[in-house]
């Protein structure tokens, strides 16, 4: 190989280590700085990336995607002196490369003291049983706070969860018997208010009771008024027709009258229960003549034989 051969050929291998050394490729979710001479000088994105070989190099490799850090047990002090063991986790997002690069030594380890130090924070602000049962504010709070602390680092903390909230056994024990008296409270009061409502229930029904019996009651007497009035007008009533005929000299109306007197206070004796003997006076043979003026008038009414019924009539006064 002569030197012209060897220069063309060490010229090559040159050209293809510049192209090599001035070419980067940055996978997708990941974000590459650029520094020249030590200093920050931009930011490769994903994909094919061309720099100023061996004299800008890739100086930081930021993990773009969400991440989550576990945040361990710790001990938390409550406002009422309670002592409690929490952990959660942590999702953050860098959103600023150079700035999660350059502004924050050890990026994890930060985030991770920074939530720590405001659970503690957060929840000692609070008694134990607003602990226990706020915990989607404690979540709340503690993402508003460490989301604006780690700001200036290029992150975005997109959601804190506490996990677990440990009460001492002592106290967990305290608060069995207090949810259990509680609950024994709360039956108590379920059952008296189910018998006071089952007394009022019962006295309304005796109420509405009474009050249609004595609806009934009232509604029987007016019927029963009511039936006497009509019988008393019909009484009256036959008692006006007999007057009239007898005013005009029908004394066959006079038989008829007395005879269905008698014959209605035989039927009320007859009807008795205890009656074994029935005794009749001396004048009952006068109903057998009332009997005989009844047929002289249904005789006269069915069109019977008139000139028979003038011979038995007495003779008027007026005649």
């Amino acid at each position: 190989m002569d030197g012209f051969s060897t220069t063309l050929l060490v010229a090559g291998v040159l050209a293809i280590l510049v192209l090599f050394a001035g070419t980067k490729v940055v996978p997708q979710g990941f974000n590459f700085t650029i520094e020249r001479f030590g200093r920050y000088t931009r930011t490769l994105k994903p994909g094919l990336n061309l720099i100023v070989p061996f004299i800008d190099r890739v100086g930081r490799k930021l993990n773009m995607m969400e991440q989550v850090l576990d945040v361990p047990h710790q001990e938390v002090i409550t406002r009422d002196n309670a002592t409690v063991t929490a952990n959660g986790v942590t999702f953050y997002q860098v959103l600023d490369a150079a700035a999660a690069a350059y502004e924050v030594s050890q990026l994890e380890h930060a985030v991770l003291n920074l939530t720590m130090t405001n659970i503690r924070t957060v929840m000692g602000s609070m008694d134990l049983d607003e602990l226990l049962s706020n915990r989607d504010e404690i979540n709340h709070r503690l993402l508003h706070v460490v989301d604006a602390a780690v700001s200036p680092w290029g992150l975005k903390i997109t959601r804190i969860e506490i996990k677990d909230i440990d009460p001492p056994k002592d106290l967990v024990e305290a608060m069995g018997r207090q949810m259990k008296a509680e609950r024994e409270k709360r039956a108590a009061i379920l059952e008296a208010e189910g018998r006071r409502q089952s007394a009022i229930l019962q006295a309304e029904g005796a109420k509405q009771a009474q009050v249609l019996e004595a609806e009934g009651r009232r509604e029987a007497a007016f019927r029963d008024a009511e039936a006497r009035e009509r019988s008393a007008e019909a009484e009256a009533k036959a008692t006006t027709m007999v007057s009239e005929a007898i005013a005009k000299g029908d004394v066959q109306a006079i038989n008829y009258f007395v005879a269905n007197n008698y014959i209605q206070a035989l039927e009320s004796i007859a009807k008795s229960p205890n009656q074994k003997l029935l005794m009749l006076p001396v004048e009952a043979s006068n109903v057998i003549g009332a009997l005989g003026g009844i047929a002289e008038i249904a005789k006269e009414t069915f069109g019977g034989d008139a000139p028979k019924r003038s011979s038995s009539r007495p003779p008027s006064s007026g005649q």
